[in-house]
């Protein structure tokens, strides 16, 4: 008898989404363990590793649980980096069940996937990014480290569409990141760079997961 599909699983909780173009909207998170980068300045390192073993159809279930007291249309899938597991049998249930889907990752990794939102956040050294993610991104997130210089901005957003908005997005909202987007933000525009903006950490304010 074949085993059921099944992920490594952190957490699965409703919040707001609290960064990119979709802040502040209801979201169930789903947060998958795992990653192949391990940037010193991530957030959230507890996902690295560890994780509980679930079917897939415990999750969905475990989504669809949730709804029934926080009726949210979107899903959140993120990490950790998602793409480090297979996705497609989760993406697609979730889209059967009527809900809209984000999947956030560091575009090293590439699955062809139906999600409806692919938020792209390339990491250092390097800030590679599989080519096939150019096309399917909805925004480009820049985490603006201290090591972040302008021609990364610059080779980044030559690289998306320039209908997929590039945020810049200070680190954990500390006020030399803040200072330094908006540097970041102005020698863009002088420089001729088209759609690229300032974000923030929304979740972080509210002081919520």
């Amino acid at each position: 008898m074949p085993q059921p599909h099944t992920l490594k699983i952190v957490e699965i909780f409703p919040s707001i989404q609290g960064e990119g173009l979709r802040q502040g909207e209801p979201t169930i998170f789903i947060r998958l363990a795992g990653c192949n980068l391990r940037c010193s300045f991530c957030d959230t390192k507890y996902a690295w590793q560890g994780g509980r073993r679930l079917s897939v159809d415990l999750v969905l279930k475990r989504a669809r649980d949730i709804r029934k007291r926080f009726p949210s249309s979107w899903v959140s899938v993120t990490g950790g980096e998602p793409y480090f597991q297979d996705l497609a049998a989760l993406i697609l249930g979730l889209k059967k069940d009527g809900l809209k889907v984000q999947v956030e990752t560091n575009g090293t990794i590439f699955q062809p996937l139906a999600a409806d939102w692919i938020t792209v956040s390339p990491k250092p050294n390097n800030y590679a990014c599989h080519p096939r993610f150019r096309r399917k991104a909805r925004e480009v997130k820049l985490v603006v480290t201290r090591a972040l210089t302008f021609e990364t901005v610059k080779r980044l957003r030559q690289e998306f569409p320039e209908a997929a908005p590039l945020l810049l997005q200070p680190e954990t909202n500390a006020p030399w990141s803040r200072a330094k987007s908006l540097r970041l933000l102005d020698h863009s525009l002088r420089q001729g760079l088209k759609n690229v903006r300032v974000s923030f950490q929304l979740h972080k304010i509210y002081n919520i997961r």
